[in-house]
């Protein structure tokens, strides 16, 4: 299990840094190239353990393609167009490669560029084709500078924003700390533009039921992503056993001080052990086919058995989904229980919904597997 806190921090080999377009842009005027060098080099600094006892490994998730495509388009405002912002994105891009490409030089480091969608990592054969891509870059001593693939995804495809990718890539690449800099110190008991009183959260567990009320879902008018993503980042990290710590990155060496165990930011702990490989592949899926309604006793059992899915313990079947398709399974009162990939499509499901697997054959004329979902295949929680 790796339980990271501060005075840990020194032991971590391996960072997901992730920066919001509110630190890059300079008020959306473009890319902010003086902090960009800053940061640059103090993960440089990491990565030739000029700034550490011993080398870091870093993978870089960055935002700001579309601001910097809108400067150079002279666009003032973010458009509305999907095509508008893929064009944005495309041209955007360029510059922000450019950018990190001529500061890492600097300090004789190279760098790659990686373009994913969630189609990338939600499919298994692609999913590991990047993750060893990606590991690869590492060994070499290549730094990767992650993005969206903004001009070929779609609403239905979107990650939604860096912060859930950066989480992702945490999980691909197992990760040990997830840094999510940001705009704000850290993650507040309360919306501190609301509270003065409000006060900063220093080292919490990241599935503290808590938080949740806390998190809030404010954003940027160049990001997509508030306190509330990055919380849902900071879970969805946790499940491969990557800490996260949230943190303002106007803040003076902010990497070189988190590495130091400095108390700076919000520090997400993941204080559970770490989810196999297929079964964090699976919790990354975000786009659910459709959706299961468990009766109270299946609910009951997957959660506290981790048990499969058979089908006498479905209510009922919402959506329409094919065989392999990831479903999400919700008890009586709509509260998410598990998601998994199903053996039966919808229409399938639907018949056989309520009934014992031993009726299966006489009901669809065959049996394509005993389980609605086997539980290697699932994921409860």
């Amino acid at each position: 299990m790796k339980i990271v806190e501060r005075n840990h921090l020194k032991k971590t080999r391996r960072w997901v840094v992730k920066i919001g377009s509110a630190l890059l842009t300079n008020e959306g005027s473009g890319l902010d190239y003086d902090a960009i060098r800053l940061w640059v080099k103090q993960m440089a600094g990491l990565i030739t353990s000029e700034g550490s006892n011993q080398p870091i490994e870093i993978v870089l998730v960055s935002s700001g393609a579309v601001a910097e495509g809108m400067k150079r388009l002279n666009w003032a405002e973010r458009p509305d167009s999907v095509y508008k912002l893929q064009a944005a994105a495309a041209v955007g891009q360029m510059g922000l490669i450019q950018a990190y490409e001529s500061q890492f030089q600097k300090h004789k480091l190279h760098t790659a560029q990686i373009l994913l969608t969630h189609d990338d990592l939600s499919n298994r054969t692609r999913y590991l084709n990047a993750r060893s891509v990606l590991l690869k870059l590492i060994t070499l001593g290549i730094v990767p500078v992650v993005n969206e693939n903004d001009t070929v995804v779609t609403d239905e495809i979107r990650f939604g924003d860096n912060d859930t990718l950066a989480a992702l890539v945490a999980n691909l690449i197992d990760a040990d700390l997830l840094v999510i800099l940001t705009d704000q110190q850290g993650m507040f008991n309360s919306d501190p533009r609301q509270n003065p009183q409000a006060k900063l959260l220093t080292e919490v567990d990241a599935l503290a039921p808590e938080l949740d009320g806390m998190a809030g879902d404010s954003k940027g008018v160049l990001g997509r992503g508030g306190m509330a993503t990055k919380l849902r980042a900071a879970r969805l990290a946790a499940r491969s056993g990557a800490a996260t710590i949230i943190a303002s990155g106007k803040e003076d060496n902010v990497l070189s001080r988190i590495y130091l165990g400095e108390s700076i930011g919000t520090l997400l702990m993941a204080n559970h052990a770490p989810l196999v490989a297929r079964k964090q592949w699976l919790a990354g899926h975000l786009q659910m086919k459709g959706e299961l309604v468990l009766d109270n006793g299946a609910a009951t059992v997957l959660k506290d058995k981790g048990s499969s899915l058979l089908a006498v313990g479905v209510k009922d079947v919402i959506g329409q989904f094919n065989r392999g398709d990831m479903v999400v399974c919700v008890d009586e009162s709509g509260y998410e229980v598990a998601r998994g990939l199903i053996n039966y499509n919808s229409d399938e499901a639907m018949k056989i919904k309520g009934y014992a697997t031993s009726k299966i054959s006489g009901i669809l004329g065959y049996v394509d597997e005993p389980e609605l979902i086997h539980r290697d295949n699932l994921i409860v929680g």
